[in-house]
């Protein structure tokens, strides 16, 4: 079913949302986004019925949901810690919905959840003696069995080690590929998001920045809270002159005129490229840097340099690293394409 939010707001003691706009087809994958703080889990639960709206209303396939109790409105939600039942088998938990929103094959849609999440070993277990991602699993399955419109994930992998992560990830995927029902899911990770969602919702406090294609806000971020968030971490704010941007003495080439004269440029720090001599190559902007600070984190690095008093941030690759031998205080040569620098207005 198709879920519109339509200028919603909601009102807490030292935070609000605010004309919050947002549209997803049946069928959807779409990840809310943005740092902590910013008013997602909030919206979660005004979405299933917990928190009351002050202005707004939020829709299912046309009908307004605002009156109805959360078990009426045909949405689950899955949270962070899970929020199992401690005295009920796991068994009972999954089952648990299903006293209230009654659904036709019961029976064969929670051997189809257990078979696709591994719990048929654990029915009779308690959540105290299973893992984290034993008990996230069991959190999905009882979130599904009612077989909701919506299905709301509040960072449900956010506490999970690598390896629950990644498992989970795939039961997500694989969950949403044969189930048709919509997921909205809460992260503010966004590689996590890139790798499960289609669309994408950026929240910074209380409002939706920016929505749409995931690759799109990935791209094409409208403004520098959601370029600093989607890590374009060389963001700086400029003077535009015919096809080049200017700050603090460094003319950056654009390759195109921008259609104002202030704005920001933001530079992905994946686009910069390091080498110990100058580049021979069509890369329109290249400058000698020194370096500032050295982060290794296993298999890439970050490098600080500074050019004309402005710090950019590049990501480099471990052999990279080797090759380089960066150290703070030496020079390299950092150079980018003009295609790579995006234009803010």
């Amino acid at each position: 079913m198709n879920l519109r939010i339509e200028n919603l707001g909601v009102e807490l003691d030292g935070f609000a949302l605010k004309e919050v706009n947002l549209e997803l087809e049946k069928g959807d994958f779409c990840a809310l986004m943005g740092p902590t703080g910013a008013g997602k889990s909030v919206l979660l639960e005004a979405l299933v019925g917990l928190v009351p709206l002050k202005t707004g209303e939020i829709y299912l396939d046309g009908k307004p949901l605002s009156g109805l109790p959360p078990e009426k409105r045909g949405i689950s939600i899955v949270y962070q810690d899970y929020a199992l039942f401690p005295h009920l088998s796991v068994r009972d938990n999954i089952a648990y919905g299903l006293r209230f929103r009654k659904v036709g094959r019961s029976d064969l849609r929670m051997a189809e959840l257990l078979s696709r999440l591994g719990l048929e070993a654990l029915l009779d277990r308690f959540p105290s003696t299973l893992s984290g991602g034993e008990q996230q699993r069991v959190a999905l399955a009882r979130a599904l069995v009612i077989e909701p419109e919506i299905l709301l994930l509040d960072e449900p992998l956010s506490a999970l080690d690598p390896n629950f992560r990644q498992d989970l990830r795939r039961h997500l995927k694989d969950l949403h590929g044969v189930g048709g029902t919509t997921f909205l899911l809460v992260t503010h990770d966004f590689p996590e998001a890139l790798s499960l969602a289609r669309h994408a919702a950026v929240m910074v406090n209380g409002r939706i920045e920016q929505a749409g294609k995931i690759e799109d806000i990935f791209l094409h971020p409208v403004s520098p809270l959601v370029a600093d968030f989607v890590g374009m971490k060389n963001l700086f704010a400029v003077e535009f002159s015919e096809t080049s941007a200017r700050i603090k003495g460094l003319e950056i080439e654009l390759g195109r005129k921008p259609d104002t004269e202030r704005g920001y440029i933001a530079i992905r720090p994946e686009d910069l490229v390091l080498s110990r001599e100058p580049l021979s190559s069509s890369m329109r902007n290249s400058f000698a840097a020194r370096v500032r600070e050295v982060r290794s984190h296993g298999f890439y690095a970050e490098i600080d340099l500074e050019i004309n008093r402005l710090v950019f941030t590049a990501v480099v690759t471990s052999r990279a690293l080797l090759d380089l031998k960066p150290q703070p205080g030496t020079s390299l040569h950092l150079a980018f394409k003009a295609t790579a620098v995006h234009l803010i207005g």
